[in-house]
This record gives structure tokens, sequence and C-alpha cells, in this order.
């Protein structure tokens, strides 16, 4: 039995050996990994920002019929232009005819009833001269008279009214434009006031987009500013000068932007399409601030934050930073929190070190340029 515990204790001894030899072997074999660095300075920050947008028609509309009915057919379709006094859309006319022509006929039947009175009024009135009937009797007439004239009143209005309804059947276009939505077809019954078409009529056209809730007093101080705002139409080289018309007054409940309408300045609508998509950009910059830029590819993911690998320089060594980061702009990251001027960050070669291993550099240190004003995207519309 001594024996036996003798011979596992020399066992585990022996493997407990063997174990650190490896690690010791190990750490002494760990490669020194070359890598890249650079010396930060701090950095006047200037950023620009740009947004996406669309071009909308200024003046809009849903149109809607002020009677109820059946459609009985649409002239026009999504897409189709449209001339002023075209019929855009039309319901069946047939009951609301029925009650223009019993308008008709009960004013026919009003007139000669007033005609009547009036007869009956001026007869009676010659025999009370003349002292065959008494004022009592005359004013019986004068009244009957009176409600025939009321009568009349109301046929004439009444008759007006079902006309105007007999009228209602036919959506007219009232100035050129296009059709941007459809909402009925031929057959379907529809009520007063349903939106059956949308449209955009011809004009000027502005560029819609919207912006982060805290961009609404800088929105609201370039409202009719010249030129505060440069606009461009994905897939094309040419910019056009625009000028803030109008910010929302409040941000959307779901996506807490506000909505921004600008005006195009000394450009024919002809050039821009409806529901093109743009990229608006402020020509002057939005915020000033310190910070560093950094290449993106210097950052690393520890504990869920933001990270970087600093150069200890009297061991050679790397150390983990933590930082704090703001925007990002052609693969720079702009560093708020977290480094000082005179620090070397590691900027290649990131995803192979930890800490405390030992790296050389690949060439010297550069310091850290101040990349161009940048331009960060925005939320969209």
């Amino acid at each position: 039995m001594l024996f036996n515990q003798r011979l596992l204790t020399g066992a585990i001894g022996f493997t407990l050996l063997i174990l650190f030899g490896c690690q010791k072997t190990q750490s002494e074999s760990q490669p020194v990994r070359s890598v890249r660095t650079m010396v930060i300075q701090p950095q006047e920050v200037l950023l620009a920002r740009e947004f996406s947008g669309d071009i909308q028609a200024r003046s809009q509309a849903h149109l809607s019929f002020r009677v109820p009915g059946k459609i009985l057919k649409r002239h026009i379709d999504l897409g189709d232009g449209f001339k002023a006094g075209q019929i855009l859309v039309q319901l069946d006319s047939a009951d609301l005819s029925l009650n223009e022509q019993s308008a008709k006929a009960a004013l026919a039947a009003v007139q000669v009833q007033t005609s009547q009175a009036l007869a009956d009024y001026n007869r009676f009135k010659e025999l009370h001269v003349q002292g065959f009937i008494s004022a009592a009797q005359l004013e019986q007439y004068d009244s009957a008279l009176k409600a025939a004239k009321a009568g009349l009143a109301q046929a004439k209005a009444n008759q007006l009214l079902q006309a105007n309804q007999a009228s209602y059947t036919k959506i007219l276009a009232d100035r050129p434009g296009v059709v941007t939505a459809v909402a009925v077809e031929a057959g379907q019954v529809v009520g007063a006031g349903l939106p059956v078409l949308t449209v955009a009529y011809d004009g000027p056209r502005d560029v819609v987009f919207s912006v982060p809730d805290n961009l609404g007093a800088t929105m609201r101080s370039m409202i009719d500013k010249e030129s505060a705002l440069s606009v461009k139409v994905w897939g094309q080289d040419q910019s056009w000068a625009a000028k803030v018309r109008e910010v929302a007054a409040s941000a959307d409940a779901a996506t807490r932007t506000l909505q921004v309408k600008s005006t195009l300045e000394n450009i024919d609508s002809g050039d821009l399409h409806l529901g093109q998509i743009v990229t608006v950009a402020f020509n002057e910059a939005s915020r000033n601030g310190q910070g560093i830029w950094l290449p993106l590819h210097a950052m690393i993911e520890c504990g869920g934050k933001s990270c970087v690998w600093l150069v200890n320089q009297s061991n050679m060594t790397v150390i983990q930073k933590s930082v704090v980061t703001a925007d990002i702009s052609d693969n720079q990251i702009l560093v708020t929190t977290g480094l000082e001027p005179g620090q070397e960050v590691v900027t290649a070669g990131v995803h192979v070190l930890s800490a405390g291993q030992k790296i050389k550099r690949l060439k010297e240190a550069s310091a850290a340029n101040k990349p161009h004003d940048s331009m960060v995207s925005g939320l969209t519309h």
C-alpha cells in the first residue's frame, strides 16, 4: 500500500513537471508579432452630415367623390399624366339623375301653385278695395301667397342641390398633374369622402428628407437660407443648391425624426422626376469638437465595448484600452474619449494580439493625419 502511494505521488509530480515545462516552452516560444502603429494627436473635428431623401411634388392631393355611388369607369391609370378639365373617375349617375328630374318636377309644381296664389291675392285685393271682402280675408290670401313664394324658393334650392349632386359623379382635374396612387376599380362602391386617387400637380418640386430630432434647431436656423443644402441624385454627379422651406413641428412618434422639406434653386422641374432618390448634404459643418480619427480596423471588441491596443514603448508590449467612439466615415472612426496625445496605437494586426504580447513595428510609427471633412450618413424618410 505504501509503495503504491509513493508511486502515485511520483507520477503526479512527474506530470506537473511536464505540464510546467510545456507552458514555459510555449511562453518562451510565443512569436513577436509585427504590427503597424500610429502616434495619435488631437484633431479639430468638423462634421458635415448627409441624408437620404426623395423628390416630391409641392402640391399633392387625395381626390374623392362628394357623393356615394358605384364606380362606373376609371379613365386614368397609375403614373398617367392629365390635363386641366380631364375626367379622371366617374360614378354611375342613374340614381342622382332621377333625383334631379324629381326636383325639377317638384319645382314646376310649386311654380304653378305660386302663380295661382299670386292671381288669387291680386283678385281679392281688388275686391277688398271695393269693399266686398274684409281685411281679415285679404290677409289670408296674403299669407297663402307668402307661403307659396317660400315653397318656390325651397324648390329652387332643392333643384339646384340635386343638379350639383348629379355633377359630383365625375372627378375633374382642376390643373395638370400625374397620378401617384390608385385606390379604386370599376364596379366598386365608394362612400363620400373616400380617397380614390392621389395626384401630384405640376409645378415646383420639393426634396423631402428626415433628420434626427436633435437637429431640429439646426434645421430651423437654415430656413430660407440660400444654398444651405446640396442635393445630388443617386448615380449622378451633378448637384443642385437647395434651401430649407419647412421643418416639422414635432418628431415622428416611431422614428423620432423630423421631416424637412427643401426647395431646389435655379432648376427646371423637368430635370428631376417624382420619387427619385437623392442625397442631401449640409454645405456647412453641423458640429465642432475634439476627437481623434483612427482607422476602423484599429478597433476591437472587448466585453461589449470598443477597445484599441496601446503600445508600451518601454518593453514593446501591448495594453488593451477601452474607448468611446462617435461617427464613422470613409473607413475612419472618431474616438472622443479614452486616448491621449502622444500615445501609440496598433492599427494593423489587432486581431492576433493578446494582452502583454511582444510586438515589433512593421515600420516606424507615423502621426495620425486628420481626414478631410467627413460626410456622415444620417437617417432615411
